[in-house]
């Protein structure tokens, strides 16, 4: 009996389901829509006025053009 709930066990496993990938990337985008909402409030909270629009603006910036370091220089120079 063992050997063969194994089988049956084995056999659900290699029976893979299509990924919905829809559905994938509504859930990552509402993570990472939610997770940047969460960062902007709390930049906003931390920072004067300014600092924090421009903060934003480098945020959205390196979003928009796949690149971390534009944030990241920004928050080097607030830093110093």
């Amino acid at each position: 009996m063992p050997n063969r709930n194994r089988r049956l066990l084995e056999e659900l496993d290699s029976i893979s389901l299509p990924r919905d990938k829809v559905h994938l990337i509504e859930s990552r985008a509402q993570h990472i829509i939610a997770g940047a909402t969460n960062l902007v409030n709390l930049i906003k909270e931390t920072y004067d006025e300014g600092i924090a629009e421009e903060m934003e603006r480098k945020l959205l910036l390196a979003i928009k053009r796949q690149d971390p370091n534009k944030f990241n220089n920004g928050l080097k120079k607030l830093k110093k």
